[in-house]
């Protein structure tokens, strides 16, 4: 079996630090190498793989200004379907664009949907629905007008999140990027209302909202900002960390950073909403909150978390081993 594993190119695959759908692409591409498939990824070319990399884009736009986004995510796509015949099957991880190119070819095409931007991409997939195999990453993002090949949760590298039995009981965490849907500015009212030091790391994507709602905040043992994160810090942040807060103003279609943190024994208190209910089991692995206050007075009740639990229910759940069986097995149905 022969699959062209499509990446974005916004980030190199794997990303250093942020880039959630790299990072999916790359877990992906690895474990089904490890499983004995021949998967070409299309990629930056300053990407990792040990599968074979097939790229003309030299390094993503986000992290070279140079690089205009459009002009390169057109050349990448069309590099991948211009040898679609060279492959079994194409796994799109690049949204809605590369759907406008099946038409053209024979190659089947599955396309993972990472969530919608906003309902105005949806006429795409519709158009698209009977060709392509669509694959949503929750039972709650699915848009009732598409038709869905399977819902398949993403799955992490369990081995990069070092299990920690107790917490450093000194700190919550916020871990994402810094914008409204995000929830940083709840994250620091449910800090303070439960008067615990927050640590706070990822990306400003949205530096208004930065600027008005977290700097200001910012002092040295009750509100710190880290920067974004690598890996090795990541680890350390999301163990030690008393509770992840997760606290969104959106329906969030996953929300790889919970089961992150479920992966190094840590609970996580959210807004009920989105994915949360199909991730975290409310009393076991952390709590589904309605709002800032009540979240607040779940900080509490965290001692009454087995942090084994949360570690078990990753394993069980979301592995990266278990995602890779369960697209291999979809690729099979497909292919027969």
């Amino acid at each position: 079996m022969k699959i062209a594993m499509l990446a974005p190119i916004a980030w190199r695959t794997p990303p250093r630090h942020y880039g959630p759908w790299e990072l999916v692409s790359s877990l992906i591409t690895e474990a089904l190498v490890d499983l004995g498939v021949d998967v070409t990824l299309f990629a930056t070319a300053d990407s990792i793989t040990k599968g074979t990399l097939e790229a003309v884009c030299k390094e993503g736009y986000e992290e070279n200004p140079n690089v205009h986004a459009k002009v390169w995510e057109c050349l990448h796509i069309s590099n991948c379907f211009e040898q679609a015949d060279k492959f079994d099957l194409i796994h799109n991880q690049f949204d809605f664009l590369p759907l406008t190119y099946s038409g053209f070819v024979s190659t089947p095409m599955v396309t993972t949907i990472h969530g919608f931007s906003s309902p105005s991409i949806l006429p795409v997939f519709e158009k698209y629905n009977n060709r392509c195999h669509y694959v949503s990453i929750s039972d709650s993002d699915r848009a009732p007008s598409l038709t869905y090949a399977s819902t398949i949760y993403h799955g992490i590298d369990i081995s990069q999140f070092t299990f920690q039995e107790k917490a450093d009981q000194s700190y919550l965490l916020f871990y994402g990027r810094f914008h409204p849907d995000k929830g940083a500015k709840e994250a620091i009212e449910i800090a303070r209302a439960a008067r615990m030091p927050l640590k706070m790391a990822g990306i400003v994507q949205d530096k208004e909202y930065f600027a008005k709602y977290v700097e200001p905040e910012i002092q040295k043992g009750t509100v710190e900002y880290l920067g974004s994160v690598g890996p090795e810090k990541r680890d350390e942040l999301l163990g030690k960390a008393l509770a992840l807060l997760h606290p969104i103003n959106f329906n969030e279609p996953f929300g790889l950073s919970v089961v992150e943190s479920m992966a190094c024994g840590t609970p996580v208190i959210a807004c009920n909403r989105g994915s949360m209910p199909e991730l975290i089991d409310h009393g076991k692995t952390g709590f589904l909150v309605t709002n800032a206050g009540e979240a607040a007075e779940y900080v509490a009740d965290l001692k009454k978390i087995d942090r084994s639990a949360c570690r078990k229910t990753v394993e069980e759940r979301f592995s990266v081993q278990r995602m890779a069986a369960d697209y291999l097995a979809l690729y099979k149905r497909i292919l027969e």
